[in-house]
């Protein structure tokens, strides 16, 4: 009788030291919960730190501690995010906010948080543009060119990125990269939103490919000449680049479109009679061309202003104009 009472008080104390003991635990729990709530607003490391050893005393204590667990679990992806958000406000490099970034988003997919994973992501991107920005800036294109790449792993639609891009590609001279490019970032904009930013880049495109055509054409590099303005023509009407085919085609002879294209560029050109001395200088070329040189010498009268004014001149005695 004597044994069995000692071992039915033995497991009484057993018992009451366990309740005892998780108890305490569970105040450690508290304390840690309590001590991160206090410095969620003015500490957020020191809040991140004390959820963090709920978690882990929670893991320890066990089912008693799991509802500190729980709210520790959802308060602590909202702090690495605000981490992350605060590198970026304040302007920190870009190389902190990416990594700042990456970090919210690996403990936000870690305790579940999409919303937190999401927000996240966006702050990695605008890291990963700002990198790109000041690469560019620097004329380092084949780094800016990686971290825009970066940009558009994340968000493919992200517009800036890609006429960054393209802009890249127009300084390297990489004809066909900058045309597929500035295309894809033409259909990525909105029509009526983006009006202004499509009108830019055709703008961009156009120069680009009218001055390759112009540069072809004056090394008398004729059918690439055509090719380069057709592809600026894609891009919209342009007096100048009018000018550039009429004198394309001019001298090979295909005196038709010669004409018509010299006729398009008058009928854009607003100025005064120096303005539209170009194109009624290729409009007479054209016309004696076609054996028209009534209408021709007419044509040089008009063109004899400017840097044609010799040049037209000439063409009038040869053609013995009255």
């Amino acid at each position: 009788m004597k044994i069995r009472s000692i071992i039915t008080v033995a497991a009484v104390v057993s018992a009451f030291f366990s309740i005892s003991l998780s108890a305490q635990d569970r105040n450690e729990v508290i304390t840690a919960y309590n001590e991160g709530a206090k410095a969620m607003q003015t500490d957020v490391k020191a809040a991140i730190t004390a959820f963090e050893k709920v978690i882990t005393l929670s893991d320890q204590v066990g089912e008693t501690a799991n509802d500190l667990k729980q709210k520790a679990v959802q308060v602590i992806p909202g702090l690495y995010y605000k981490l992350a958000a605060t590198t970026y406000n304040e302007k920190k490099p870009a190389a902190e906010v990416i990594s700042a970034a990456r970090l919210a988003g690996a403990m936000a997919e870690k305790y579940g948080s999409t919303t937190h994973g999401e927000n996240s992501k966006k702050i990695l991107v605008n890291g990963y543009y700002k990198m790109a920005s000041e690469f560019f800036s620097a004329n380092d294109y084949d780094n800016a060119m990686l971290a825009f790449d970066s940009v558009l792993a994340l968000n493919p639609a992200h517009i800036a990125s890609i006429y960054n891009k393209a802009q890249i590609y127009k300084n390297r001279d990489e004809a066909d990269l900058f045309e597929q490019t500035i295309d894809l970032f033409l259909t990525k904009l909105d029509p009526e939103k983006d009006a202004d930013k499509a009108t830019q880049a055709k703008g961009v495109a156009l120069e680009y490919f009218r001055a390759a055509g112009s540069k072809a054409n004056n090394a008398n590099k004729l059918d690439e000449a055509l090719a380069l303005l057709n592809r600026a023509a894609k891009y919209g009407d342009d007096k100048t680049m009018f000018y550039f085919f009429a004198d394309v085609y001019n001298k090979k002879n295909n005196f038709t479109e010669g004409a018509a294209y010299a006729q398009k560029g008058l009928d854009l050109e607003t100025g005064d009679a120096e303005a539209k001395a170009m194109f009624y200088y290729q409009l007479a070329v054209a016309q004696v061309g076609k054996g028209d040189t009534s209408a021709a010498c007419e044509s040089f009268k008009n063109a004899q202003y400017g840097p044609f004014a010799e040049a037209a001149k000439a063409q009038r005695t040869n053609l013995k104009c009255e």
